[in-house]
Order: structure tokens, then sequence, then C-alpha cells
């Protein structure tokens, strides 16, 4: 009997078993995996952090139970007020009061999805933009202005501050791109240092008269958004959501199709997966590192606008971008850089964010547990051997090949 029949009647895996294998490893799921473990990581944080937990636990060899009792009590209840928060909240007396929650959340999740695209296209390119404090923040100074400079029907007024906001927040993003092509220079040093030069040039516009500082006032702050440049809400004034999450759904739709139907997403996706072979094939490499950057500062750009003409529309400060151009880099990562993805992330951060202040408000949670459960979630997403460990899931192919293992017995027998 020769190796080669021997291999062929070594079993393979049942197709159900190699069918249950690929959906155990799949992305989704990976993802859905790293959220429960963070969950558990939060409840135990929970735990410790509530002092009617360590109360109990100074006589727990003498009852037991009601360390168990507290503990139950502590998380039931912080993850039932991060529910009420972010999805629904049962205390209300009506249906309208309580979908409130979910609103709250997606209006949080607006910029963190629109943040989130122009990561996540930067990376599908190759480039890691870490800029989006600097595209933020410019795209909000050209909004603004735009917003509290001209007396304008709305339907000329808003649609022209929201373009304002896009291509100052896309320019920002093609100067890191034109400065990679033509230097050289690596787009994270770029970036960072984009952020301090937008930063203290928005500082200093808020700070001079005539330019972005509110007239007759000494605060560094802007005047407050005409209402012909305010984006509507959509379910009317007793809700935050406006209709800046429209635009980012059709800024979604946009990117899923530039990555997937398009011949430039087509280009984008060749170089960030290996420029020297795109570069073989005849793509201008350098050119699609300006227009990734283009795009995907215009997509930072949307999120700064939806919060200077959506969120804070009475005047805004330099704290404008409110931590979401580094947030962005976290939603991207949740939604491995894939369109619909970073929508799902963007919407499950914005519910932490909205349920975070209804547990710190409600059980008296610090809202640091929600950052530590956010992180972890990142980290376990980076790590999907140590979610396979922690679940027992057999890695990718591993029922599926064949044992190399020489048998000895066999080759005695054939011989």
């Amino acid at each position: 009997m020769t190796d080669v029949e021997t291999d062929k009647k070594t079993p393979e895996a049942p197709r159900a078993n190699q069918l249950a294998s690929q959906i155990m490893n799949s992305s989704t799921v990976m993802t859905v995996l790293a959220v429960v473990i963070s969950l558990v990581v939060g409840a135990v944080l929970i735990a410790f952090t509530d002092s009617k937990v360590q109360a109990t636990a100074g006589y727990f060899f003498a009852r037991p139970t009601d360390m168990l009792v507290a503990i139950w009590d502590a998380v039931s209840g912080a993850y039932i007020a991060l529910f009420n928060g972010a999805i629904y909240n049962t205390n209300r007396d009506t249906f309208l009061a309580g979908i409130k929650s979910i609103t709250d959340t997606l209006h949080h999740a607006t910029p963190l999805i629109a943040g989130g695209l122009g990561v996540a296209l930067a990376f599908r390119a190759g480039l890691f933009n870490i800029g989006g404090r600097g595209q933020m923040l410019v795209a909000a100074g050209a909004a603004g202005w735009v917003g509290f400079s001209f007396h304008l029907p709305i339907w000329i007024h808003l649609p022209l501050a929201v373009i304002a906001g896009i291509v100052a927040g896309a320019l920002w993003g093609g100067l890191v791109g034109y400065l990679k092509a033509r230097t050289g220079a690596h787009e994270v040093i770029l970036t960072i240092m984009l952020n301090y030069v937008a930063f203290y040039l928005i500082s200093w516009m808020l700070r001079t008269p005539g330019l972005l500082q509110a007239p007759g006032t000494v605060n560094p702050e802007s005047a407050a958004m005409l209402p012909t440049a305010i984006l509507p809400p959509i379910f009317g004034e007793r809700y935050n959501l406006h209709a800046g999450f429209i635009l980012v759904i059709l800024a979604t739709v946009f990117v899923w199709w530039l990555l997937n139907r398009s011949n430039l997403g087509f280009k984008f996706r060749a170089v960030g997966e290996n420029p020297n072979a795109a570069r073989t094939a005849g793509i201008n490499v350098k050119s699609m590192y300006i227009w990734s950057m283009l795009i995907a500062g215009g997509l930072m750009g949307l999120a700064g606008v939806s919060q200077v003409l959506g969120t804070i529309t009475s005047g805004f400060s330099s704290g404008i971008d409110a931590g979401i151009g580094f947030d962005a880099i976290t939603v991207a990562l949740l939604g491995r850089s894939t369109p619909w993805g970073t929508f799902a992330a963007g919407i499950l951060f914005g519910a932490f964010k909205a349920g975070g202040y209804a547990m710190q408000a409600g059980e008296g949670i610090p809202i640091d547990i929600v950052l530590v459960v956010q992180s972890v979630i990142v980290l376990f997403i980076a790590a999907p051997p140590l979610v396979r460990s922690i679940f027992f899931i057999p890695k990718p192919g591993a029922r599926g090949k064949k044992d190399k293992t020489p048998n000895v017995s066999k080759e005695v027998t054939a011989k």
C-alpha cells in the first residue's frame, strides 16, 4: 500500500463540523465573543468597586449568600441601567418616552461612525489615519463659520455649511496624503503633528475677534449657529437625534460602494494589500495615497460637521472634537475596517456612551468602567487566538487537516 493510497483513505472532517468551524471562526462571532468577555470583565470590576460587596466580603465565610446577593444586585443593577440608558428606558410611562434611549445612542454614534469610516477607509489603503482630531477641528471651524456668518435660506445655508466642513476636513487629510506621496514622510507622524497645528490654529481663531470668536465676548468660543444652518431633528424636538445620522447612513453606503464596487476602491484595496505589487500592476500608488486621505479626511470632516451643526449649536470651543477622533480608531478596529462593521461598532460604542451616563447617574458606577470595557473589547478583537482559547474553539482548518505523522506499523506492513 502506497502513501498516496493511505492519504486517500484518511477520513476528512464531516461537512457539518467544517461549517461549524467556519462559523465560529468568523469575524462576526469573534467580535460578539469579545464583547461578551468584555461585559464579564466589566461585571467583575463593578462587583469589586461596589461598597456593599466590599462590606459583605468581610464576613463572607459566616454568611456567603450576603456577598453573592450583593454582587448580583450590583452587576444586574448596572447592566439594567446600561440597557435603560442605551436601548429602552423601562422606567418611563409611555413608549415614546422610553425610546429616547435608543435615539440618544444613535445620536452619540453619529460622529463615531463618520470618524470610524474615515479611519477604516485609510486602513484599507494601507494608511494609519490618526489625524481625526485635526480633521474634525478644521471641519468644525469651516462649518461653524459658514453656520453663523451668512443669512441665507435653509435649503442653501445648511448644505453650504455641511459641504464647507467636509471639504475642509478633506483638504486637511489630503495634505497628509500629498506629503506622504511627495516626500515619503510617514502618515502617523504627519497626522500627529497636524493635530497640534489644527488645535492651536482653531484656538487662535477662537480668541481673535473677526475670525471665529463670538462678537462681544472675550471667551474663546464661537457665536451660536443660525437656525438655518442647524441639522434638523429627525423625530422632533424632544429627541436629540438629528439629520446628521441620515448623512452618516449615506456615507456608509458610499464607502461600501467605493470599496466594493468601484475601480478606485479596488485600487485602494490593492495598494493596501501590497503597494509593490500594485505598482507593478500599473497602479499609481502615490495618487492612491492622496485620494484615500482626501476621502478619509472628508469623512472625518462629516464627524466635525455633525458636532458643530447638530450637537453643540450654541457655539463651539477648541474641545469640539470631544476625543471622537481617537475613539474612531477603536470603532474602525472593532468594525474590522469594513463599512457596515464600522457602522455597527459605532452604534455599539454609542450605546456604551449613552448607557454609561445612565449607569453613573442611576447606580453610581464610575464612567471609567465603561471605558475599560471598551478597551478590553479592542484587546480581544486584536487577539482572536486568545478568544478561541477561552471558548475552546479550534483553529480554522484544524479539523480538516490531514495527519502528517508517519504511521510506522502501516509502513512495515506495506514493506
